[in-house]
């Protein structure tokens, strides 16, 4: 007989109990996601069945899990006081894993420790659950989809993948699958955030409170479910925030009087190569106007230029960082001259040394008061400079430098930007290659 205990669901997750092949749930912080599939999970358990030949098989998955305080457990656990069910409704709880009824078990586990050969151990699963679903690799994804796959045709039954996040970026694997442009048709996901909540906690709300009020960078992310636009404690994170309350970040057109300037940090041809990235910007007077960015992976130098002219950028100034006068890897050219050949005026900033990337940072963090930001045009430029932060040694508690990832290629132009600032202002001549030196001496 079906059993539904005395359970109060939220209806914003009504949807989530019917059946289907994924199920998802995605929003802030204080929704009562894990608690739904906590608690459907106890649920499932207690009514699957027993002549499939034996209980539910449940699996609670994280990404890492480096022991069990990091999962599901104690949440599993409190569920089951919650209903007042213990063993003499089928129910054991053991160190390690949860008897349910009929022979059936929740396990807890961690994704980044299977490989392709020990993922097996959850075949004839019925139930997986991923919790905190955005920090699951593409790889892990994987390998999860095609072992959970048991079915009953006979009977009607089939297994279920859930997954439970608070989404970081859209490339997110999670995110991919069930936001994407192609997400599943047996696929049932909804939006869930605090408002959601009948019984959201007060303490929970002078948090959020607390966080709208004097940390409005991550209150987006973190209590309504948005894509994090900042990395806390990246470089750039404060300054973001500032122009989005500033309102340095809307529509500003491209003045006509004024020169254009394509800051570029060059990439390779290579299709595992770094990206390209320009920046569009303009000087006007102490303003900084950041027009348009561009990314791009192993395109050629003609794709790049392109797209210059495409968006009515050809009559630009093209400034190179030092690596401009350097021989592409798989074409037998320099950047700086495939440029003039095609047209353009360059210039190619010196190397500054030792030290020059965080010379770069500083420089960039004294420009961004003056800054102005496209927000269409410069949404890719602006989710890197968000994310571009330190690299850390955890063990010695040292920072190393900037981290070499995704948010480095636009956050590199960007440094450009800075340091080429006072040169556009003076409006020096094009191509003085040991004026543009002396300029910028100790710039960075």
């Amino acid at each position: 007989m079906s059993r539904n205990l005395n359970r109060q669901t939220a209806a914003v997750f009504s949807p989530l109990l019917h059946p289907a092949r994924y199920k998802g749930a995605w929003g802030g912080r204080g929704s009562g996601k894990s608690h739904f599939f906590a608690e459907q999970g106890i649920i499932d358990a207690l009514n699957w069945p027993g002549w499939t030949g034996e209980g539910l098989r449940f699996a609670a998955i994280r990404e890492v899990q480096k022991s069990l305080k990091q999962s599901a457990k104690k949440l599993f656990e409190d569920k089951l006081v919650q209903f007042g069910l213990g063993e003499a409704d089928g129910f054991k709880v053991f160190r390690e894993v949860i008897e349910t009824p009929n022979d059936g078990i929740i396990t807890f586990t961690g994704m980044q420790d299977h490989t392709a050969d020990s993922v097996k151990s959850m075949e004839g699963f019925h139930r997986a659950w991923v919790e905190e679903s955005q920090s699951l690799s593409q790889r892990s994804l994987g390998l999860l989809r095609p072992t959970i796959r048991w079915e009953n045709l006979e009977r009607g039954l089939a297994s279920e993948l859930w997954f439970s996040w608070n989404p970081e970026r859209p490339t997110d694997a999670v995110d991919q699958l069930l936001r994407g442009a192609n997400a599943p048709t047996d696929a049932t996901v909804v939006r869930a955030n605090w408002s959601d909540n009948p019984w959201f906690p007060r303490v929970l709300n002078e948090e959020r409170k607390e966080d709208l009020a004097h940390r409005p960078e991550r209150y987006g992310h973190v209590w309504e479910g948005e894509y994090a636009t900042v990395l806390e404690g990246a470089y750039y994170a404060r300054y973001l925030t500032e122009a989005q309350l500033q309102n340095r970040i809307g529509f500003f057109a491209r003045a006509p009087l004024s020169p254009v300037y394509a800051i570029w940090d060059i990439g390779s041809t290579s299709g595992k190569a770094d990206a390209t990235a320009i920046w569009i910007v303009q000087y006007i007077g102490d303003e900084v106007r950041l027009l348009d960015y561009y990314e791009a992976v192993g395109q050629d130098f003609a794709s790049h230029v392109n797209w210059l002219r495409s968006k009515g950028y050809g009559e630009g100034t093209c400034v190179l960082p030092h690596d401009g006068v350097k021989h592409d890897n798989v074409f037998a050219v320099t950047p700086e001259s495939f440029l003039r050949q095609a047209g353009f005026r360059v210039e190619t900033v010196p190397n500054q040394g030792r030290g020059a990337a965080i010379m770069r940072i500083e420089a960039a963090r004294q420009m961004f008061p003056q800054c102005r930001f496209d927000e269409e045009n410069t949404a890719g430029g602006r989710e890197a400079l968000g994310w571009y932060h330190e690299k850390r040694d955890e063990k010695r508690n040292i920072g190393l430098g900037p981290e070499h990832d995704f948010a480095s290629h636009a956050a590199d132009a960007f440094g450009l930007v800075a340091v080429y600032r006072e040169r556009a202002i003076r409006g020096a001549s094009v191509n003085s290659g040991g004026a543009l030196k002396r300029g910028l001496k100790g710039i960075a």
